[in-house]
């Protein structure tokens, strides 16, 4: 298990997190439900089980505490793959929510970029604001020092869209952490 925490002025954490295909419904709290949500089906289909507790400035709005957290599962997922003597490193999916469609790749590249395309339907679902899944998903990415594209193809549903990503995200990332037995996957010999 690997724990990361971050005590701020506007957010108090922990995140806990470790690779089991049997792991036992991941316990999260961070004060957002639909994130929270969201967190929990990042870690079933990603087989990483989670732990997280916050205390953030919610009366403020959700942004620290989602892109904290965002930040804090990048260092986890950095640690992750850079422990390994080998892992896939790519890792591609589509995932069809109904109506909606999105598309994630990714690259464990140790070359932090985010390019994220979506356009979501609404600017809420329920009281959180959709403009923080992009928040979140750049603290990933830079954190964790991976290649991220985001693409939502289709549209419709806005909690389909963003579930949708999520779920691309964590298959995607299964993909590329899976083992393999040709040591470090670049040509250089290293991935820093």
């Amino acid at each position: 298990m690997i724990t990361k925490t971050r005590d701020t002025l506007e957010t108090k954490l922990k995140l806990s997190a470790a690779e089991d295909k049997d792991y036992k419904q991941s316990k999260l709290n961070t004060g957002v439900g639909f994130f929270d949500h969201m967190l929990t089906l990042l870690s079933f289909h990603s087989e990483i089980y989670l732990e997280a507790e916050a205390d953030g400035d919610l009366h403020v709005d959700d942004h620290h505490t989602v892109e904290d957290v965002g930040i804090l599962l990048g260092q986890i997922i950095r640690d992750i793959y850079t422990e390994k003597q080998s892992y896939t490193r790519y890792g591609s999916f589509y995932i069809p929510m109904d109506e909606s469609l999105a598309r994630v790749v990714l690259d464990l590249s140790g070359r932090p970029h985010l390019n994220f395309q979506a356009d979501f339907s609404k600017e809420k679902v329920g009281t959180f604001d959709t403009e923080l899944v992009e928040e979140f998903f750049n603290a990933v990415a830079m954190n964790s020092r991976m290649t991220l594209h985001i693409d939502l193809l289709k549209t419709g549903n806005t909690h389909h869209e963003i579930e949708g990503i999520f779920k691309a995200f964590a298959r995607s990332l299964k993909q590329a952490l899976a083992p393999t037995d040709s040591g470090v996957p670049s040509s250089k010999g290293v991935i820093e």
